[in-house]
């Protein structure tokens, strides 16, 4: 199959790439306009419906038959833009809440929970989808669903989950007021057994993070 130029695939709003293109994009401005800090009251709020929607794309290209790139080798695009400089944002934004535990693989057995950034999260996430932007701005629509499709099988598909329970576990502690579990101080580079983030785990009262994070009860 022959890829369609950029301009022709546009002519068409019911297309499936330009739809999928649309929500990444969308994504992608989003997320990097809550990094700014001008509303940190919204934030969690924010990016749970964010990520939600970005899974809403992710679910459709998991769902899709396979998409072959129209070359055998991926086009060169040059040096990756920077996300540190979002990472340190977001990580600086959610600080009370940015570490959290996640199981890598749920049908894995006896696998323990590991310490995850909500920030390294959301940095993931944009550098992925942002290589496949860049294939589609340049015209190769069909190289950039490949890549969306690989990389939310292989990586953002997961980090996207796994930032969602997190976010959308926060928003359930602070509007059934229910003690939050804290993570903060944890060395996310330990792979540490569930006792161990039990011990380490202290706990932080809702009512000390849900008027900064902007989070009222119902």
């Amino acid at each position: 199959m022959s890829d369609a130029t950029l301009n022709e695939v546009r002519e068409d709003p019911n297309d499936f790439a330009v739809q999928i293109a649309d929500q990444v994009e969308s994504f992608i401005v989003a997320v990097t306009e809550v990094a700014k800090g001008d509303e940190p009251d919204s934030a969690v709020p924010f990016l749970l419906l964010e990520i939600s929607q970005l899974l809403l794309a992710g679910g459709r290209l998991g769902a899709h038959e396979d998409i072959l790139p129209a070359d055998r080798y991926e086009p060169d695009l040059g040096p990756e833009p920077d996300a540190d400089d979002l990472r340190e944002r977001f990580a600086a934004l959610l600080e009370p809440i940015d570490v959290y535990s996640e199981l890598f693989d749920p049908y894995e057995p006896r696998t323990a929970p590991v310490p995850r950034r909500i920030s390294d999260d959301l940095a993931d996430l944009v550098t992925d989808l942002r290589h496949g932007m860049a294939h589609y701005r340049a015209g190769r629509v069909t190289e950039a669903m490949w890549w969306w499709q690989f990389s939310y099988f292989s990586n953002w598909g997961s980090t996207a989950s796994a930032a969602l329970r997190a976010l959308q576990s926060l928003v359930s502690h602070v509007r059934l007021d229910q003690p939050l579990p804290a993570l903060d101080g944890l060395d996310t580079d330990q792979d540490l057994s569930e006792e161990a983030l039990a011990e380490e785990a202290g706990k932080v009262m809702v009512e000390e993070i849900g008027g900064q994070l902007g989070l009222g009860r119902a």
